[in-house]
């Protein structure tokens, strides 16, 4: 059968990956040679938000779609920029490129599809390549990956409320083996768990506000002679990810003041506080609204540079139970075990991002 097209690129995390998305790749199959899964949130920690890793995401996606047709499908791992939409659009259309060519096609004379569905405003990245024709599809009947995420933490041992049974119901057959493995076998799920009580937990006590609470945090971002200063978290949620030393802002203080407590508490940094506030070299206020699974989060980070000396002594306190000095190349490395969005704020500071 002539295809219309060459290939057809999908986007998405699939978090878990639901029938709709297996509608939607099937849909794809029939309109090209090959699908592209751009699978996204490449770079980033287990969470509740995301819980598996692309490997896990791959296997999911070529289990739903058997043999025959997994053998039509180029899966590739897809980095978030948070901050830099140029970059983030600049990486789809870089990695589309590779992987026509190590198909063995010729990118710039293959015929390229976008497909997904234009549902609201989380669709807008539809938009961002005009150079590509959309394959708009429909709605179909499944619940969201967020509620089937849902119902996987609060599942529990006994499933009193019959998660398990929505979660069947929502998912192909192979990928809902997979997630109740991982829910019965997996120590990550365990943990994952556990964090997901305690922001569920968290959300509840602030319910009764007036409003949906913003919360205003701070972060350091401290580089001394080619490392960065990072503290190993003791508490969820994040508990034993890396972070920038930070935390909320007091009622009694400035910002910059608050990252400067934040700094000496987690890390006991002795540098006196004129020579910290000698050393800020930039500041930058991030809002992403995923960027914290709290709630609204908006932090200001301080980027304060030492270029050349002796390393100052640190060790954890309060909310860390490590702090310590790596090699800032090392850091931008450590994307799966960084806290929320603190590489893209050391990217951001640091020049890659």
């Amino acid at each position: 059968m002539l295809m219309e097209l060459d290939y057809l690129v999908f986007i998405g995390r699939f978090e878990p990956f639901h029938n709709g998305h297996a509608a939607v790749a099937r849909h794809a199959l029939t309109r090209a040679g090959k699908v592209i899964f751009l699978v996204g949130s490449a770079d980033t920690p287990r969470t509740t938000r995301n819980p598996w890793t692309v490997a896990e995401r791959t296997v999911m996606i070529q289990a739903a779609l058997g043999d025959e047709q997994a053998r039509r499908l180029i899966i590739c791992p897809l980095r978030d920029h948070l901050y830099n939409e140029s970059l983030w659009i600049a990486g789809v259309q870089r990695t589309v490129a590779e992987a026509i060519r190590k198909d063995g096609g010729d990118p710039a004379g293959a015929r390229i599809g976008l497909i997904g569905m234009d549902k609201d405003a989380s669709s807008y990245y539809l938009k961002e390549f005009p150079q590509w024709p959309l394959v708009d599809v429909r709605h179909t009947e499944a619940l969201s990956a967020t509620e089937l995420r849902r119902y996987l933490f609060e599942a529990g041992d006994n499933d009193r409320h019959g998660a398990l049974l929505l979660l069947r119901g929502n998912v192909p057959e192979p990928v809902f083996d997979m997630l109740e493995a991982f829910r019965r076998n997996a120590p990550a799920y365990k943990e994952l768990a556990v964090e997901y009580q305690f922001i569920q937990q968290y959300k509840e006590a602030w319910k009764q506000a007036p409003y949906p609470p913003t919360f205003v945090t701070t972060d350091a971002v401290v580089v001394h002679s080619g490392h960065l200063l990072l503290v190993r978290r003791r508490a969820a949620p994040g508990k034993g990810l890396w972070a920038l030393p930070g935390g909320f802002v007091g009622q009694e203080e400035t910002i910059l003041d608050a990252a400067i407590r934040e700094l000496r508490e987690e890390t006991r940094l002795k540098l006196p506080t004129p020579v910290l506030k000698g050393s800020l070299k930039g500041r930058n206020v991030f809002d992403h609204p995923d960027r914290s699974q709290r709630g609204r989060t908006i932090t200001h980070a301080f980027h304060f540079d030492f270029p050349a000396g002796e390393l100052p002594d640190v060790r954890g306190g309060d909310d860390a139970d490590k702090a310590r000095w790596i090699l800032v190349s090392e850091a931008l490395d450590m994307g799966p075990r960084l806290y929320e969005d603190h590489l893209h704020i050391i990217e951001f500071f640091l020049g890659r991002g």
